[in-house]
């Protein structure tokens, strides 16, 4: 049985739970919800699994916060001997408008501290990610603000769609693949 790990980006506590630097914990929410499954707290992180088309999808928020991720990663993919090319890590992306889909099989940290520590952690930028636009709505110097910032009306207003278009993309990843997921999500 293929397994694959999925991995959403944010940082632990209430008070991050509706900032845009948590998309990736609301992601993985959203699809536990839609799959009728919780998170468990585990070692390194809260973890939810379940079964769809013969696939193993291991959904994980990790609690070392933002950056730290990468020793979750590395643990989580270790335990359950997922290959690289299963792994998914969701996070924002300040480059993308807002709800903008981008999935790519590899790429630099562009600056992102979590996606930073993962690559430092496993040693290499070869693994799928998949970054959620956030938009870049902040004057200089304000971009810590911004992505620590909670959505605003017309974004909380738009965001069930986009949280359902990228539980489609999580689970088309683990069936069709990264490159037929790629051409299907990509720019939608």
């Amino acid at each position: 049985m293929k397994k694959f790990l999925i991995v959403g980006l944010g940082n632990i506590g209430e008070k991050y739970d509706e900032t845009r630097h948590n998309i990736g914990f609301k992601i993985l929410d959203k699809l536990a919800l839609n799959e009728s499954i919780n998170f468990e707290s585990e070692k390194l992180g809260a973890i939810a699994k379940f079964r769809f088309k013969g696939r193993t999808f291991i959904l994980l928020k990790p609690s070392t916060y933002m950056n730290l991720s990468g020793k979750a990663v590395k643990y989580w993919l270790t335990k359950e001997k997922i290959p690289l090319e299963n792994l998914l890590v969701i996070c924002d992306d300040l480059n993308l408008t807002f709800g903008a889909i981008r999935l790519k099989g590899k790429g630099s940290d562009g600056g992102h501290n979590g996606l930073k520590d993962i690559q430092n952690t496993l040693q290499t930028q070869q693994y799928p990610r998949f970054r959620f636009g956030v938009g870049a709505e902040f004057s200089k110097g304000r971009q810590i603000d911004y992505v620590m910032g909670n959505w605003n009306e017309n974004e909380v207003k738009e965001l069930p769609e986009r949280l359902e278009k990228s539980c489609e993309l999580i689970k088309s990843f683990g069936i069709a693949g990264l490159n037929n997921t790629m051409n299907t999500f990509n720019g939608k």
